[in-house]
């Protein structure tokens, strides 16, 4: 497979921190492929890079999840046009709604997007996702939502995307998918994990055709101030130490992918 080179040009710290978001982007890559949140080669996870200007990483037009290494990972502008030299392409269109998150959420260093079947039907759900488990107790009251206006190339998209994302961590798109952002790669992902496994949970509970239990609003709150944690941002997936629920992910894409580093 054919390699990118990394941007030599910058700061040596620069470059080192451009590194390990190859790696971890890379891995969160693979991530959702083992998990089955993919989409063939469409969908994008990207992350913005250290520096002046507004650069991501991207994966390249045509491979699947499964194929991103560290090296292979392209970089483009904030209008999706590919920056680094190579055979690849990107596929701009799939990068407006990147685009316009990125510009607009200092917070957002990683987006990840996805059309899974479980997140398809919650989107196209009026009520969009229920307080019906702990998982999605999580996200009570979190979740921001964008009304559904064709596939996302116009780009006047951007502002009402970004003015319905306001400062929520994860947007569900009616009659399209699901969107987490992160402040690290490791970050967005487990907001789709659990994004994604609540959504499964309530299309399985509304399946089974009896009548559904719904907690309280002060319970629901108080159970999403208990994920939230101390500092508002997910500490429970910490707990005990730094980023543990990450760095269980990292081992676990060492076993099933170790390639995704090259």
């Amino acid at each position: 497979m054919t390699v990118i080179e990394f941007d030599t040009s910058q700061t040596e710290d620069h470059a080192q921190e451009e590194a390990r978001l190859r790696r971890e982007l890379a891995a969160v890559y693979r991530l959702v492929a083992h998990f089955t949140m993919t989409d063939l080669i469409f969908n994008h996870i990207s992350v913005r890079l250290p520096g002046p200007g507004h650069r991501f990483l991207l994966n390249p037009f045509g491979l699947l999840y499964e194929e991103i290494t560290a090296s292979n990972l392209v970089i483009v502008g904030l209008d999706g046009a590919l920056i680094t030299d190579g055979p690849w392409r990107v596929n701009q269109a799939g990068f407006v709604i990147h685009s316009a998150i990125h510009e607009s959420r200092e917070d957002a260093l990683c987006v990840l997007h996805t059309h899974t079947k479980a997140g398809c039907a919650v989107a196209a759900q009026e009520g969009g996702l229920l307080p019906l488990n702990q998982m999605s107790l999580e996200f009570y009251n979190r979740v921001a939502y964008h009304d559904y206006e064709g596939i996302a190339v116009n780009l006047a998209e951007k502002k009402r995307l970004v003015a319905d994302l306001g400062d929520k961590p994860v947007m569900i798109l009616r009659n399209h998918g699901l969107l987490t952002v992160g402040r690290t790669p490791g970050q967005a992902f487990l907001r789709m994990f659990y994004l994604e496994r609540a959504c499964q949970i309530q299309v399985d509970a509304m399946a089974g055709g009896a009548p559904l239990v719904l907690p309280p609003p002060q319970v629901c709150e108080h159970a999403a101030r208990q994920f939230a944690g101390e500092n508002g941002d997910d500490d429970y997936a910490d707990t005990g130490s730094p980023n543990l629920a990450w760095q269980a992910m990292l081992r676990l894409v060492e076993r099933i992918a170790p390639d995704y580093k090259e």
